[in-house]
């Protein structure tokens, strides 16, 4: 009895040996993101203008945590570069060509501030950016995509695949 004891209490102290000393993962200071997903949906705007609204979903992974914007005491100018952190660019086939559109106003957007949870400083997430579509000239869309960290370190560029937007029928 006193040997079976000793033989659980020996495979108990290894199994927590084990565990305990599992290294934590080390990321890159750099972010790195992945492509997840779009979905699409059909919406109506408060007026009741028929639209689409295109969701794009994507990982990011960072090593030492600093992912996201504390909300700024002014945000009156657009054109302040450390007021977005998140930036992506359209494209669009039209007639079979590749083309970037002149859009009235950059898709920029702000990831609000972020912290780790835990002692590791890493963070790791996923993040939903949503597009509407109304009255939208282009059928066939991409976007290409990176986000900055606080630190002013710019991950990779992603590229989502193209996306058929169905016809909007009022």
């Amino acid at each position: 009895m006193r040997q079976k004891a000793g033989i659980v209490f020996f495979i108990s102290l290894l199994l927590i040996l084990f565990f305990s000393c599992r290294k934590t993962q080390v990321y890159s200071i750099i972010p790195e993101i992945e492509y997840k997903s779009f979905d699409l949906r059909d919406t109506t705007d408060l007026l009741g203008n028929k639209g689409l609204v295109g969701q794009v979903s994507f990982s990011f992974v960072d090593g030492d945590g600093d992912i996201g914007l504390k909300q700024p005491v002014d945000d009156t100018d657009p054109e302040d570069t450390t007021y977005y952190n998140m930036f992506f660019t359209l494209w669009a086939m039209v007639k079979g060509e590749l083309i970037k559109p002149e859009l009235e106003q950059p898709l920029n957007y702000r990831i609000p501030y972020l912290e780790p949870e835990s002692q590791d400083p890493s963070l790791k997430g996923i993040i939903k950016v949503d597009f509407l579509y109304i009255a939208f000239p282009y059928d066939t869309i991409s976007y290409d995509f990176y986000i900055k960290d606080r630190a002013g370190h710019e991950s990779n560029v992603v590229s989502t695949p193209f996306f058929i937007l169905p016809e909007i029928k009022n």
